[in-house]
């Protein structure tokens, strides 16, 4: 594997004068904070996914972007260092440092939801793409969960999850890659299966505690949190361990809870309908120290232009820790 990264990688030299292009992004004037965000309470960080807003950006513009406008982390695309050396990995982790990003969660790199075959034929790939991560210095990787299936009980579906989750989490925790597990909350989305599926905090727990791999937890979001009618009481009975990777989001204005669509949601704090004060605040209550991340699917959003899109999603995330009472 080392010689065949060795083969394609990119003169040091380049990759130097790539990365180099986004410590640049120190000279550009970062928005200015508000006094909440130094806060000791406040142990999270705003982390910025382009995808999520239907922002193109590779990992050097991704960084830019989250210098100019105030974001602490970005996601990984680990694909973008497939076959450089070591010393081109280590030249663009030591600019993120000098640019005080750091990295978000992974996506997970297994198809899970599929027949055995796709499933073992991913693992086998996984320790070389765990072992990537863990060289960038990423240490969360975080997925969904279907919340149904059509032929599978609920019991069916989660010895499945339980018994693939467990090898994936051992891979990763090999790694030292924590594992987020996303619950899917709106009622619009399970009903399309015939059997629903771990739709809720407390249901996604219970897989979580089964996988019995102490680096498993949630991918916690406030837009299922809320289309699930989970409370504020339930999160506090989180702790930090519990708790890998945070989207943040709002809903739609003037539709019932339960009539809400999947991928029809809004930017933090743009609406009102959701109790972000309530989440966040209990976020800050349990410790957690992770990142926290915009996933707002806004056809709006992403119709705007890459750089005042990522404008409003941060100014969207400022509004947030505003809500935050320490």
């Amino acid at each position: 594997m080392t010689s065949q990264a060795d083969s394609h990688s990119v003169s040091r030299r380049a990759f130097c004068r790539w990365a180099g292009a986004g410590a640049a992004a120190l000279c550009w004037p970062a928005i200015a904070t508000a006094a909440e965000d130094r806060s000791t309470a406040v142990k999270f960080f705003k982390n910025f996914g382009p995808g999520h807003i239907g922002v193109r950006a590779d990992q050097r513009q991704a960084m830019a972007y989250a210098v100019k406008y105030g974001f602490d982390g970005i996601t990984p695309n680990a694909g973008e260092f497939e076959g450089k050396s070591a010393g081109d990995i280590s030249d663009w982790t030591q600019t993120m440092k000098a640019s005080s990003i750091r990295y978000g969660a992974a996506g997970l790199p297994v198809e899970f939801r599929r027949d055995e075959d796709r499933f073992r034929n991913d693992m086998a790939k996984l320790p070389g793409q765990a072992a990537l991560l863990k060289r960038l210095g990423v240490d969360r990787v975080a997925t969904w969960i279907t919340p149904g299936h059509s032929e599978l009980t609920y019991m069916q579906n989660f010895e499945q999850h339980r018994r693939r989750f467990a090898e994936v989490a051992k891979v990763l925790g090999d790694n030292g890659l924590r594992l987020g597990l996303e619950f899917v909350g709106p009622r619009t989305s399970r009903a399309r299966f015939r059997f629903p599926f771990a739709c809720t905090q407390i249901d996604m727990m219970e897989l979580v505690r089964a996988v019995e791999r102490p680096n498993v937890g949630l991918l916690l979001d406030s837009w299922h949190w809320y289309t699930s009618h989970g409370t504020v009481d339930e999160l506090l009975q989180l702790s930090n361990k519990d708790i890998v990777h945070v989207h943040v989001n709002d809903a739609p204005a003037g539709l019932d809870v339960d009539k809400q669509m999947d991928n029809t949601r809004c930017l933090p704090v743009a609406t009102g309908v959701i109790d972000l004060a309530g989440f966040v605040n209990a976020l800050v209550k349990i410790g957690y120290e992770g990142p926290v991340e915009c996933e707002p699917f806004d056809r709006h959003l992403r119709e705007m232009d890459g750089e005042a899109a990522v404008a409003k999603t941060a100014a969207s995330l400022t509004a947030l820790w505003k809500l935050i009472r320490t």
